[in-house]
């Protein structure tokens, strides 16, 4: 969907109702609606290939269900993530040489402190919030091997759903959230030693050719916000958004061979379970691309 100029401009009202005409116009309204079927990650048809395009163009998410199963092979995620223009990956703290992640539970000494790398819940969150703002987490590829034996369902959200119910509330809440200074993650220390330091920035940004970029966590000792009134009630409201039955949230939990494809939407992940004998693994893709329009 191609974006209207100043759309995001709270003082440009009828570019803002434009645009969110259009978002809204048969948005999807069950999970199955954002699932494109796929026979080879590595060799798509044209027409599976636009048929992703054309999804997330519209809601910035798509789960692809392959026939891979629980082929282990990085190259099946990091190829068809290349088809849709993600280049650059994020080769993080917790990546493999390679710079995707196994996600998966491990005792591996520096994981051990990370959620992710555990079998807990997984609050709501952008993937990078800590990251620079001149390093952003644009793009995300999760591809999974092998599911949990119970549990790991993932619940994720359209960032510019979560946008247009906060603008629609109250117009101050977008404005508090696009300050630059309205979220500080803490510094990482370890062992007296800062991995990371503090990092200020906004919930909602501007980037590119206008698109909208999203920072969040709902993790409460991983964030300060900033403390003011119309700060506090924007984070709130934000916080309700996310536990409430709103139809634009949607869960699934990834089987072997599919994949979520996105422009780092809102996401979390239930508790799980898992197989001694086929522990859940899930390949993690960050970029510092979007992807493309076509």
């Amino acid at each position: 969907m191609k974006l209207i100029n100043n759309t995001f401009d709270l003082d440009n009202h009828q570019a803002y109702e434009d645009w969110r005409y259009e978002k809204l116009d048969n948005y999807p309204t069950q999970v199955e609606q954002l699932i494109v079927e796929v026979n080879d990650p590595l060799n798509l048809t044209t027409t599976e290939r636009q048929a992703i395009i054309n999804l997330y163009n519209k809601t910035n998410m798509v789960v692809y269900v392959s026939d891979s199963g629980t082929n282990p092979d990085k190259r099946l995620a990091l190829s068809l993530a290349d088809k849709f223009g993600l280049k650059n990956l994020d080769n993080n703290m917790g990546a493999d040489d390679d710079g995707i992640t196994s996600l998966q539970v491990s005792n591996i000494k520096g994981r051990e402190r990370y959620i992710p790398y555990s079998n807990k819940e997984i609050h709501w969150h952008t993937d990078g919030y800590y990251n620079k703002l001149d390093k952003q987490i644009y793009a995300l590829n999760l591809h999974c091997v092998r599911p949990a034996k119970s549990g790991g369902e993932n619940a994720i959200m359209d960032h510019e759903l979560a946008y247009i119910r906060l603008r629609d509330q109250n117009p101050d809440y977008i404005k508090a959230l696009m300050a630059s200074d309205v979220m500080t993650i803490p510094a990482n220390i370890k062992d007296g030693k800062t991995i990371r330091p503090d990092r200020k920035g906004p919930v909602f940004s501007i980037w590119g050719d206008g698109n909208l970029h999203m920072r969040y966590t709902a993790r409460a000792h991983n964030v300060i916000w900033k403390d003011d009134s119309i700060t506090q009630a924007a984070v709130q409201a934000l916080d309700n958004l996310l536990k409430s039955d709103d139809p634009a949230i949607f869960r699934a939990t990834l089987q072997p061979g599919w994949g979520l494809i996105s422009n780092n939407v809102l996401h979390d992940r239930s508790g799980f379970e898992d197989d001694k004998e086929a522990p859940r693994l899930l390949y993690r893709l960050r970029y510092f691309d979007a992807l493309s329009k076509g």
